[in-house]
C-alpha cells in the first residue's frame, strides 16, 4: 500500500478515512466544534443550531429505489436530524460532466424537489459548473444543510453509557448490495432496492417517546460495525451486539454470503443506530415500529464498561468476537 497517495479506501469510512481525518484534517484545523467529530456541528445562534455538508458522487446515478438527487436529500437530512435538529434548509451545488442528457437531470431534480417535500425542507441557495468530457463522472452533488435543535437535546457521539441501549431502526446492508448489484449486473430472486429515505420524521416521533437519548448515528460508509466503532471510541465505552438480533433481509443475506461480504460493514442510506437508557427502549421501540421507516427496529445490543472503544458480538453458538473497524475498501463510490 503506497502510503504517499490517497486511495480509494480512504472514502470509504473505515480506519483510513478515520486515519485520514484524524492525522491531516483535525490535527490542522481543529477547534472545539470539528474535534467532537459528529454528523454536524452543533452551535449557539440565539440558540442551538446544527450544520453540515457533504457531497455525492456515487455510480451508477440511478439505482433501486432511488438515484443521486434522492440520496443527496436524505444524506444530508439524516445527518442533521440524528443530531437532534429540525432539518430546515439546504444548499445544493452540482458540477455536471460536458454531454449529460439534460432529461437526466431534470429527472434527478424531480426526485430532489420529492425527497425535500417529504422531509420538508427548503433548497435555499445552489450552483451549477459544467466540466469537460472526462472531467467528472455524469454528475456530483455537493449539500450543506441547517436545522435547529431544542434547548434541552444533547446528541452526540461521546454521550455512550454503559448499561445503554443499541437499537437499529431496520435492516442492515440494502444500499450496499442494491448499488453492487446495480453496477455488477447482479440478478437475486427477490430485488434488492436501496433504504434511501429522509429519517426525521422517525426521529421526531422517538424523541417524543424519549427526549434523553444519548446518541443517534445513520450508518452509511462502513455499516453497523463500522459506526459502531467509532461511537465507542468517542465514547470510551464498549459495545456488545446479540448476532441474532441484528435484521438482515433474506436477500441480502444471501447476497453477502455469495460475496464474500459482511451485511454489519456494507452501507445503509435510511437506516440509524440509537443508543439511549435501557428502561427507554420499549417505548422508543413501540414508536419506531409504528413509522414506516422504522417497523424493523429492533435492540441490537447494549453498552458496557468492559473493554472500552471495541465493539464485540456475541454469536449464535454463544461465542464472542471483535468486531474490528474494517481497513479497506469494500465498495467505492456508494453514496
Amino acid at each position: 500500500m503506497d502510503k504517499t497517495k490517497i486511495l480509494l479506501a480512504h472514502g470509504s469510512g473505515g480506519r483510513l478515512t478515520h486515519d485520514l481525518i484524524s492525522k491531516y484534517l483535525v490535527q490542522s484545523l481543529s477547534n472545539p466544534l470539528l474535534n467532537k467529530l459528529d454528523d454536524a456541528a452543533v452551535f449557539k445562534t440565539g440558540g442551538n443550531m446544527a450544520f453540515t455538508t457533504d457531497s455525492y458522487v456515487v455510480s451508477p446515478i440511478f439505482f433501486p429505489g432511488g438515484n443521486i438527487g434522492k440520496l443527496a436529500v436524505c444524506g444530508t437530512v439524516n445527518d442533521l436530524s440524528v443530531m437532534g435538529a429540525v432539518p430546515k434548509y439546504l444548499s445544493l451545488s452540482f458540477i455536471i460532466e460536458e454531454g449529460l442528457d439534460i432529461t437526466v437531470l431534470e429527472k434527478i431534480i424531480q426526485s430532489i424537489a420529492a425527497a425535500a417535500k417529504e422531509a420538508g425542507v427548503e433548497i435555499v441557495t445552489g450552483d451549477t459548473k459544467v466540466v469537460n468530457i472526462g472531467k467528472a463522472d455524469k454528475i456530483f452533488i455537493n449539500t450543506a444543510g441547517v436545522g435547529f435543535i431544542p434547548e434541552e437535546l444533547d446528541i452526540s457521539g461521546s454521550n455512550a453509557q454503559p448499561g445503554d441501549a443499541v437499537i437499529v431502526s431496520g435492516t442492515m446492508g440494502d444500499h450496499g448490495i442494491a448499488i453492487m448489484a446495480q453496477r455488477e449486473g447482479l440478478n437475486f430472486k427477490i430485488a434488492v432496492e436501496s433504504d434511501c429515505a429522509p429519517l426525521n420524521g422517525l426521529i421526531a416521533d422517538m424523541l417524543k417517546a424519549c427526549p434523553r437519548i444519548h446518541v443517534m448515528r445513520d450508518p452509511t460508509r462502513g455499516g453497523l460495525a463500522t459506526t459502531l466503532n467509532e461511537i465507542a471510541a468517542q465514547s470510551q465505552v464498549g459495545i456488545e451486539l446479540d448476532e441474532e438480533s441484528i435484521p438482515v433481509k433474506p436477500a441480502v443475506g444471501g447476497a453477502c454470503d455469495a460475496l464474500g461480504l459482511d451485511p454489519l460493514y456494507v452501507a445503509n442510506e435510511g437506516k440509524l443506530i440509537a443508543i439511549l437508557p435501557e428502561e427507554f427502549a420499549p417505548k422508543v421501540l413501540s414508536a419506531m415500529k409504528a413509522h414506516p421507516y422504522g417497523v424493523d427496529s429492533a435492540v441490537i445490543g447494549r453498552v458496557t464498561a468492559k473493554n472500552p472503544s471495541r465493539v464485540s458480538i456475541r454469536t449464535p453458538l454463544g461465542a464472542l468476537r471483535i468486531l474490528d473497524m474494517q481497513s479497506g475498501e469494500l465498495l467505492p463510490r456508494i453514496c
